[in-house]
Parts: structure tokens; sequence; C-alpha cells
């Protein structure tokens, strides 16, 4: 009982604590896109991701705090097919959302000689675009939903899990044959980009670190340029990510194969599911906050 209890405020104050995160990070950059002399790309970008994920936060953890605390479901066929519709969407907005500002930030950093340059967004605006195909993209891949979410009426003593306000009713083959790889060729996509745009970040930061070693002042190595530094933040980002997503992956494989009850495994999956929408805002604060210092500083 005690440990249920502290799985209940857990999960309650991860859900807060990362929707609040992500609207300050929301927040600051809207303030920089509308009060700044220049509109970035990457920082409408970095909004995207924010909003995607506190309709992920928000979509999730009302369900789930709902059935922590024992609330009777109050929560219609209609209402769980938006919430769950809702965290699919988002949740495959965050895949794309993450690769978009890898790509475009690995296209920042690259050198004037390459031909990579050119691809460069000339204006914030161009980045809109993205947005819609990835909302266009994502609604249809979950269209299945729709038709195989249902809710039950059931308060929270008669609910085995205290987890099923929402259930999903055994699917066709046919619609399952049709969805999953639609997915599993976005994730494979997406993702294929991001570990790309990764590795050519990591060898352009490493290529600057040989040129500051190779002029022989320790002063250069604390003058790293803006671009260079938002490239490490957003490295830590995407590494954020594969961790999050891959160890989700192990986890749900583990489970379907698995015969017996692991509620310990269920339980630490649930707290994986929203680990990249927490964590990254940290990420992006703590980016902040050392850009300022070294504004300050010089």
């Amino acid at each position: 009982m005690v440990l249920k209890f502290i799985k209940e405020i857990i999960f309650l104050f991860m859900t807060m604590f990362g929707t609040l995160g992500n609207v300050s990070v929301s927040m600051n950059y809207m303030f920089r896109w509308w009060g700044g002399p220049e509109k970035k790309p990457l920082h409408l970008i970095l909004i995207h991701l924010a909003f995607t994920n506190i309709i992920i936060l928000l979509s999730r953890g009302l369900q789930k705090t709902i059935a922590a605390f024992g609330l009777i479901n109050f929560l219609d066929d209609m209402g769980c097919k938006i919430l769950v519709y809702l965290e699919r969407v988002a949740r495959g907005l965050s895949i794309c959302t993450s690769s978009l500002l890898t790509v475009v930030q690995a296209i920042i950093i690259s050198p004037r000689a390459s031909g990579w340059r050119r691809l460069r967004p000339k204006s914030a605006w161009h980045i809109l675009p993205f947005f819609l195909c990835f909302w266009i993209l994502n609604a249809l891949i979950s269209m299945n939903l729709i038709s195989s979410l249902r809710s039950t009426t059931l308060n929270m003593s008669q609910i085995k899990d205290g987890y099923n306000y929402c259930y999903f009713m055994p699917e066709s083959q046919k619609m399952k044959w049709i969805f999953l790889p639609l997915m599993v060729l976005r994730d494979a996509v997406f993702q294929g980009a991001m570990g790309g745009a990764s590795g050519y970040m990591i060898f352009l930061l490493h290529k600057h670190h040989q040129h500051v070693l190779y002029l022989h002042n320790s002063k250069l190595l604390y003058r790293t340029p803006p671009e260079l530094r938002a490239a490490q933040s957003v490295l830590v980002l995407m590494l954020c990510f594969v961790f999050f997503y891959w160890t989700d992956c192990a986890f749900s494989l583990f489970l379907s194969l698995s015969l017996g009850d692991y509620s310990l495994v269920i339980n630490i999956q649930e707290f994986l599911i929203l680990g990249y929408a927490i964590f990254s805002p940290l990420v992006l604060i703590h980016r902040d906050r050392l850009q300022a210092k070294c504004w300050y500083g010089q």
C-alpha cells in the first residue's frame, strides 16, 4: 500500500514537473521569437517540441492521475479516443520534431564551403510546412486507434491494474499489417536522419576541438561559438531521446514475449514513456543558463 502511494505521488510529481518545465521553455522561446530582432528556425522547432511534450504529459498524465488516486472514471468512449489519440500523435511528433531539430542544427554548423550550407533555412517560416506534414503524417498513422479504443465505466476498485480506464479492442490482422509497418517505417526514417545528423555534428565538434588544440591557446577553449554550444545541447537531447525510446522498446518487447506478471517492469515502463518529455526541458534550461553566463561574462 505504501509503495503504491509512493508510485502515485512520483507519477503526479513527474507529470506536473515536466509540464511546468515545457511551459517554461515554450514561453521563453516565444518571448525570444516575438521580442528578438531575428526569427531563428531553431526557436520555432524548440517551441513545437515543448508543445508536443506538453500534450504527451497531459494526455497520459490525466488518465494515469485519475486512476492512481482512485477517482471515478469520467471519460466516455469519445474522451478515451481523444486522449489516447492525442498521445500517440504527439509521440510521433516528438520523433519527427527531434529529428528535424538535429538535421537543422547540423546544417547550421556545417562549414560555409559545404554543400549542406545551401539547405540552411533562410527564414524561420520555412519550417512551418514541415510541421504541417508531421501533423498530417502522424494523424493518419494513428487513425486505427479511433476504432479500437473504448472506455470502461468501472471505478478504481473494479479495475485490476488501476490504469485501464481506456482499453483497446482486438484489431483485425489486416489493420495491424497496414498501420504497424507505417509506424516502423516512420521511426526508422526519422531516427536514421537523426543518427546521421548527430554523427555529422560529432565529427564537426571533434574537428573544432582539434583546431583549438592546434592553436595552443587555452583561452579559446572557453570561446566556443554559440552554434557549436547549441549543437552540444542538441546532441545531449538526442542521446536522451535514443535512451528513453529504445529502453521503452526493449521493455515492451520483454512484456509482449513474457507470460508472467511483471508489475515492476510495467511501472518502470510507464515512467520511461514520460522520461524524454520531462528531461528535455531541463537540458534546454541548462543550455540557456550557460549561454547567459557566457554572454554576461564577455
